[in-house]
């Protein structure tokens, strides 16, 4: 299973795909990005073709996106959001499977807990995957969390629904 891990956002949009094995593979990451000074709608239709794209080259079964629960500044939550309806959208349109995670959600099954910084989720992305440095930039190893957090998620579904985190004991 391929799965498609997005960390959201109209400006960068992260994304990582991860291959469940013996050992979680990533098998891409990266940023998407839009120019600041074009329109809203431009930068969506750019975002729309850049995701499509995506899904195109890699073929994922699934597409993870990480939910927006807040945002401190209301144009930046809407804009968030209407990345997070184009990136759905392209994913169900190409007959993805599509997963929504929360923020903690994501946390618990990569760092075993839901009070986890960023800097400690990148450390457990980059054990987990078993590289010799962190992922950069940090959207990128944003959405390769939410992709491991799916394949956490699947496996504990098909385990009977244990509370395991992929990341270990966790604290």
């Amino acid at each position: 299973m391929l799965v498609l891990g997005i960390d959201p956002g109209l400006s960068r949009c992260g994304y990582g795909a991860v291959r469940r094995a013996r050992r979680p593979e990533a098998e891409a990451a990266g940023v998407l990005s839009t120019p600041a000074d074009a329109d809203r709608a431009a930068r969506l239709a750019e975002l729309q073709a850049d995701v499509r794209s995506l899904i195109i080259e890699l073929r994922p079964d699934v597409v993870a996106v990480e939910r927006v629960l807040f945002q401190r500044n209301a144009a930046t939550a809407m804009a968030v959001g209407q990345a997070v309806g184009v990136v759905l959208a392209e994913a169900a349109a190409a007959g993805c499977e599509v997963a929504e995670y929360s923020p903690n959600e994501v946390k618990e099954a990569v760092a075993g807990w839901g009070g986890a910084d960023k800097a400690e989720m990148a450390e457990m992305v980059r054990v987990l995957l078993g590289l010799s440095e962190q992922l950069r930039p940090v959207d990128a190893s944003d959405a390769v969390a939410v992709a491991l957090c799916h394949l956490a998620r699947a496996r504990m579904s098909a385990a009977g629904g244990g509370a395991v985190a992929v990341g270990g004991a966790g604290r």
